[in-house]
């Protein structure tokens, strides 16, 4: 187990991308911890992000010291989880583009969004 200090963005992925367990307050890594495969134990008494905890990616560990060690214990023992966001699909601004396109009556192509967005 290692405490950090706060990183750029690149490094916590990169960081993520190597582990087997993720314990963490951030909303931000709730949300990016389950595209990765990577269980997350949510050091928090409740959560904005319930849909990776109702997807059994996440969960919400008590805030004692005996609790976070047994929920991390029990979880670094299990399979890791199918990468899969409960959040979504990453496809959202093709989505937004096509609505914008279709308000103005044209392809999102000719307003020049790419749909690879």
């Amino acid at each position: 187990m290692h405490l950090l200090p706060p990183l750029d963005h690149a490094s916590i992925v990169w960081l993520m991308q190597r582990c087997r367990l993720l314990l963490t307050d951030s909303g931000g890594l709730q949300e990016e911890a389950p595209s990765l495969g990577l269980r997350t134990l949510v050091l928090r008494r409740a959560t904005e992000r319930g849909e990776a905890i109702a997807a059994g990616l996440s969960e919400l560990v008590d805030l004692q010291a005996d609790s976070i060690v047994a929920a991390a214990r029990r979880l670094i023992r299990a399979e890791p989880p199918a990468a899969v966001n409960p959040f979504g699909d990453g496809r959202s601004a093709a989505r937004i583009a096509d609505a914008i396109a279709g308000w103005l009556g044209a392809d999102a192509g000719q307003v020049g969004v790419s749909p690879a967005c």
